[in-house]
């Protein structure tokens, strides 16, 4: 299990035009557990506000981006992966 000072961020999203998209966190994967259940087409998140924004069907707006719709509720982020080490990454 990942060490507890090792938690996903506050707030991200999966959208690289979003200031709150961070490409390293995201290559380690975060899951969503939204509540109580998981939840795996979950676009951005908010711990503090107690929300996700998730795909609504296939709706497009006229950018091609997916309509979204805000769910409020208990989000609960993890790391899939634990980080890895400096060391371990340059074996060879």
């Amino acid at each position: 299990m990942a060490d507890t000072n090792d938690n996903p961020p506050d707030r991200l999203s999966l959208d690289p035009r979003s200031e709150y998209y961070d490409e390293t966190l995201l290559s380690r994967g975060v899951g969503i557990k939204f509540n109580g259940q998981e939840k795996t087409n979950v676009l951005e998140y908010s711990v503090s506000e107690s929300w996700i924004r998730v795909a609504a069907g296939r709706s497009r707006d006229r950018y091609g981006q997916p309509m979204t719709i805000k769910l409020k509720g208990k989000v609960e982020p993890y790391f899939e992966a634990a980080a890895q080490d400096e060391g371990e990454a340059s074996e060879g």
